[in-house]
């Protein structure tokens, strides 16, 4: 086996050796950095952006898998499209992640995580990925990092989008939207239905829940955003998102049981609306209020047997303030989040209010960035947490950048209050999960050609654990330390992309590495434009893991080929495939649970040019 920090070196040499030009570009604006629009090749921070021409270049056909394919992503699911699914950012838990949907907090503040089968890429238009600590911009949970989604807006002339589409494993979808604008009214309406009959998720006999049947899954989903300009530099608008899914999983403990049907009904849904005012010249004002909801129901042949709410209401005043020199951020957010359903949790509700202060600039060839964030919660107390970032811009190609910040995750209402049940139970006197992280990172741009290396040192203390235990303590501690080198190019007609992540995830205490985080993974594109076709193949390759934190389980490395292509047949219409896994390899992200195998999709799309 090479060691780590020899394949490390090789991978950056060949990388970093490679002729090639990037397409991406560096003059892209990014919100999700810095809490404000800035260029990407100005921060700090290690961030990804994915717009609406790479999603529908992707071959991942879904949400979770597209993010799983960026740098420092590695992803967990327990099956079929539509099951249990996990996103581990740098190597932190999945609730370490934070996701916003259009600025507004997202997810189950029971289980502490978002589900991210119920989010169609068809209605997204951006996705903007923050690695790294973020607690001092948006609080608890950015432990790992943040995935803020963007979904689709209107502007210009009256445009009807539309595809359809079929595929392995009964696959169906078919998806539309209808934008424009008329004079300072924009205005988006979409629409999403899925239907798969999927495939066995559970696929060892052995397992006390295994029942081989397929395990379907449907979804049905719709976004609106409506926004007017009332005056230059005075907006209102309103955006709002719905989706119902439906899975089928494996459940039951014991041969009677394990036959019967069960299956998941989760509603994820995103209403806000806002208001945004130039003050003046160097003051801009945004307002926005919101209401989340994730809903889950859980049957058992038909029949109700649990039922999960969280509803969260939010509202965020946001000051952003040009200086003389750089620009200062301060806000005040509201959140309320509470818990209902079939279980009887002794506190459900709780309250978070925070200011959040920050600037970010230049002197010279130095940037510099700071935010530091006070929540004060009804639940655990107050809790401060800050960052501090700075890059030197050494030539007009090289830059590189340093930053050292404290973040935090609070007890999710499982961990504080699940009343006894089967022997386990809440414990109401957890702390917040504690992490203090340092980045570096070295960076080259010349011309369209892009290339990255960061190094990061995560440290996470308070770590909750329900391990060997009946009800959860503040016992662990953990080390993530990784290294992610990125190269986007294009050479004549080709694109090409490569990323390579080392990542050391660990149980400080005891030494064992945290399960299903692989210390190795690669990924390498290469895509083409030529006339009226378009496509793009990707390799990807992830080393050997334990599926638990004991080191007990293991789960082999394995290697996927993925193809995506397109052609436009008319300056409206364009037939598309997509094919994942062409070599039918398989493998295990979770023990005991299946992948899809090779799978196919082909489908037709309108969208007039």
């Amino acid at each position: 086996m090479i060691k780590s920090s020899s394949f490390a070196v090789f991978t950056a040499c060949s990388i970093f050796s490679t002729p090639l030009f990037a397409t991406d570009d560096l003059a892209a604006i990014v919100v999700t950095a810095t809490r404000q629009a800035s260029r990407a090749n100005d921060l700090l921070s290690d961030i990804t952006v994915i717009g609406r021409e790479e999603i529908e270049r992707a071959p991942q056909d879904n949400l979770g898998s597209l993010i799983a394919a960026q740098p420092g992503v590695q992803q967990t699911a327990n099956g079929s499209l539509g099951a249990a699914s996990q996103i581990l950012l740098r190597g932190a838990n999945s609730s370490h992640t934070l996701v916003l949907i259009d600025g507004q907090r997202v997810g189950s503040a029971t289980l502490g995580s978002f589900s991210w089968s119920r989010l169609p890429l068809a209605q997204i238009e951006r996705i903007e990925i923050l690695r790294g600590p973020a607690s001092s911009l948006y609080g608890s949970d950015a432990i790992g990092g943040v995935v803020q989604i963007i979904t689709r807006r209107g502007d210009g002339a009256p445009r009807l989008v539309a595809e359809a589409g079929a595929g392995s494993h009964g696959t169906s979808s078919a998806n539309g939207s209808v934008t424009g604008s008329m004079g300072n009214l924009h205005y988006n309406l979409g629409a999403t239905t899925l239907l798969t009959d999927g495939f066995n998720s559970l696929k060892n006999p052995a397992n006390s829940s295994y029942n081989p049947d397929a395990d379907g899954f449907s979804l049905e989903s719709v976004n609106a955003a409506l926004s007017f300009d009332a005056a230059p530099g005075h907006e209102v608008g309103f955006s709002t998102f719905h989706s119902d899914g439906r899975n089928r999983y494996d459940g039951g403990s014991s041969v009677a049981t394990r036959v019967r049907q069960y299956e998941n009904a989760l509603t994820v849904q995103n209403h806000s609306i806002y208001l945004k005012n130039s003050i003046t010249s160097d003051w801009n004002s945004t307002l926005r209020m919101g209401r989340s909801a994730d809903d889950s129901t859980n049957y058992r042949d038909a029949a109700m047997t649990d039922i999960f709410r969280t509803d969260q209401n939010q509202i965020t005043w946001q000051n952003d303030i040009r200086l003389p020199i750089g620009k200062l951020l301060v806000a005040w957010e509201s959140l309320k989040q509470d818990v209902s359903g079939t279980t009887n949790y002794p506190t459900k509700e709780r309250r978070t209010r925070s200011w959040i202060a920050g600037w970010n600039g230049k002197l010279g060839n130095h940037r510099l960035q700071t935010s530091l964030r006070r929540d004060n919660s009804s639940q655990f107390g107050a809790k401060t947490t800050g960052n501090l970032g700075w890059g030197y811009q050494f030539t007009e190609q090289w830059r590189a950048n340093a930053s050292y910040g404290t973040a935090f995750k609070a007890p999710s209402f499982n961990d504080l209050y699940y009343p006894l049940n089967f022997g386990y139970v809440g414990n109401p006197n957890l702390r917040p999960e504690l992490a203090k992280s340092r980045e570096v990172g070295v960076h080259y741009e010349a011309g369209s050609r892009r290339a990255s290396a960061v190094w990061y040192m995560n440290k996470i203390d308070d770590l909750i654990s329900w391990s060997g235990v009946t009800s959860p303590v503040n016992v662990g501690k953990a080390r993530l330390e990784g290294l992610t080198l990125t190269y986007i190019n294009q050479y004549r007609h080709f694109d090409y992309d490569a990323t390579f992540d080392y990542l050391d995830a660990k149980n400080a205490t005891d030494g064992k590495q945290l399960g299903r985080r692989a210390r190795h993974s690669a990924r390498f594109g290469l895509g083409q434009t030529r006339g009226d076709w378009q496509w793009r193949s990707e390799i990807q390759a992830v080393s050997s893991r334990f599926d638990d934190d004991a080191n007990l389980k293991h789960l082999g490395g394995y290697s996927l080929v993925n193809l995506q292509a397109s052609r436009a047949l008319t300056d409206n219409w364009t037939v598309f495939a997509r094919a994942n896994n062409i070599f039918g390899k398989k493998y295990e992200i979770v023990a005991d649970f299946a992948t899809g195998g090779a799978t196919a999709f082909v489908g037709l799309r309108y969208a007039p040019r």
